[in-house]
């Protein structure tokens, strides 16, 4: 009997991704999941010697996945592949069972030394397939388009299903840098979101935020950013109930004045846009010339934030908003990626080498 390899991540860019990234040679037959419970299910039956797992996922996420392997006794030898890669987060796979950690994107270079390690058995020169492994399921029987028409940019982007996947993994991958820093910096855990693509009118920002309310006190950082036809702002909004635990983990030992207020806000939106965007720039091959970070407000709610920033600008927005928290400290903060409208068709182009 062939061995079987399993391939779990919500992003259906990924999962071609890391297929194509396998050996051709494998002596083994590689399925999809699209989340935890689908692997679940899978592994139940016998479909998943050696799993590919991805972390920050819907319904149930990596972790919940090793959780359930361990309890339920399942024999599987899993390789934790993903964007969140924070020092906790792999010490925490590690102690649940997974045999390796890779971060996104996994080139095929470490996928072949992780397979001869893992000892998936290749196949003979005599029977060796040309064949590359399957694409996966995205469970979307649409033929691929690319962007080649510049006009009704905003339909263009709500049938492109593939390009808003696309998106979130791009986003999540370089996402994880900026997470990586800031726990590194704290020495924290922290919770990574998946990321909520929408293309949307300006007016309706409020309500693309994980975290908004409308009575919360909050304070924010707004930083423009453009390069290869790609203009855009990325808006930092930090919950004031967060800044005495993240001042005390970043060693501020006096009272929180408003002095300290300001150094904290700058900090952390240094780190996570900073590291965010450096991340998208690696990815797409490009780079962003940079405004200087300006301070939108403090102590504000959110809706009267997005008024300062929103007045007189573009009418829709392509919104990446990404909820981030520090497991056990009471941090919180919302970043918005805001691209304009007109940009969407050339960063469509950009990516389009990923999603074929």
């Amino acid at each position: 009997m062939s061995s079987t390899i399993l391939i779990c991540d919500d992003s259906a860019m990924a999962r071609k991704q890391l297929g194509r990234a396998l050996p051709s040679d494998l002596d083994a037959t590689v399925s999809f999941a699209q989340h935890g419970e689908e692997a679940l299910t899978a592994l139940n039956k016998g479909e998943g010697n050696y799993l590919f797992l991805d972390l920050t996922m819907p319904v149930l996420d990596g972790y919940g996945v090793l959780n359930a392997i361990r309890e339920q006794g399942i024999q599987s030898k899993v390789i934790v592949v993903s964007g969140d890669i924070q020092p906790k987060a792999r010490e925490r796979v590690q102690k649940l069972g997974a045999l390796g950690f890779i971060k996104k994107p996994a080139s095929a270079e470490t996928l072949a030394n992780i397979v001869d390690q893992l000892g998936i058995p290749r196949k003979k020169p005599a029977t060796e397939s040309a064949h590359s492994p399957p694409s996966p399921d995205t469970g979307d029987d649409t033929d691929k388009q690319t962007p080649d028409n510049l006009q009704n940019l905003a339909e263009q982007f709500v049938e492109k299903t593939d390009y808003i996947d696309a998106y979130r993994e791009i986003t999540n991958v370089a996402i994880g840098r900026a997470a990586d820093l800031l726990a590194r910096l704290l020495d924290v855990f922290v919770v990574m979101p998946v990321p909520r693509v929408n293309l949307i009118e300006v007016s309706e920002l409020q309500m693309a935020l994980t975290h908004s309310d409308k009575d919360d006190s909050c304070s924010a950082i707004c930083q423009g950013f453009i390069g290869a036809g790609i203009a855009g702002e990325a808006l930092l909004i930090f919950h004031d109930s967060s800044y005495q635990d993240i001042a005390r983990k970043m060693g501020y030992s006096d009272e929180i004045d408003a002095h300290t207020e300001m150094e904290v806000l700058m900090d952390v939106a240094n780190i996570m846009i900073g590291a965010c965007l450096k991340g998208l720039e690696n990815q797409l091959d490009l780079t962003f010339s940079q405004s200087h970070p300006k301070v939108l407000g403090q102590h504000l709610n959110v809706s009267q934030i997005l008024t300062v920033n929103t007045k007189d600008r573009w009418q829709k927005t392509l919104a990446i908003e990404l909820g981030f928290s520090v497991e056990g400290l009471n941090i919180e903060c919302d970043l918005l990626l805001l691209i304009t409208e007109q940009s969407v068709a050339f960063l469509n182009e950009r990516i389009g080498y990923l999603v074929e």
